[in-house]
């Protein structure tokens, strides 16, 4: 099943060199692979699927309706429709545009959407947000707003203990680069 899903979103981010291709998507599920562990989750199958499938129906690079990418390779695969109803649920937890301030209800929700928001920040959040911001025409200025808009936010917001753990360290690094960034461009003006 696992092969099955990653061939199909293999093809469904071909191309995809905004910060939200398979890369990403696999970093992901490696997140929430390791958090579940930590947490002693007992649903693994539901927090994997949702990590593989969680932008394969992403507003910002789909226009799809009730996870219809989701649903399709679930089906596919053979999943039951209330196991599928459940990856989809866990799935609709993570965005933080339209989830933000909101704390999933369910262990794997927290975990997928922790997995998901730490890839969000560190060295990788730094080098996903300019690509993002490259793809879609964003000067630096507006990509460096983007890390006060959401990336310093997104340590507040983790859900479990591992996620807060990594956060920490991944925070601190945005805190530094954004030092930095500050000190050259300010040289640039004097």
């Amino acid at each position: 099943m696992k092969e099955e899903i990653i061939a199909y979103i293999t093809e469904l981010f071909k191309g995809n060199s905004g910060g939200h291709g398979l890369d990403h998507t696999l970093r992901v599920y490696r997140n929430a692979v390791y958090i579940a562990e930590q947490e002693e989750a007992s649903d693994r199958e539901i927090i994997e699927l949702a990590a593989l499938l969680h932008d394969a129906d992403d507003h910002k690079l789909f226009h799809t309706e009730n996870n219809a990418n989701a649903r399709k390779i679930l089906r596919e695969v053979g999943l039951e429709e209330e196991r599928i109803d459940a990856v989809c649920e866990v799935i609709n937890g993570v965005s933080f545009s339209k989830n933000r301030g909101r704390h999933p209800e369910s262990l794997e929700g927290m975990i997928v959407q922790d997995a998901d928001r730490l890839d969000a920040i560190g060295a990788v959040g730094i080098a996903r947000t300019f690509a993002f911001g490259g793809e879609h025409g964003r000067s630096l200025e507006d990509s460096i707003q983007h890390f006060y808009d959401k990336l310093l936010l997104l340590k507040e917001e983790m859900n479990t203990k591992t996620g807060k753990q990594i956060a920490e360290e991944r925070h601190r690094f945005l805190e530094i680069y954004l030092e930095e960034y500050r000190k050259e461009t300010e040289q640039c003006t004097e």
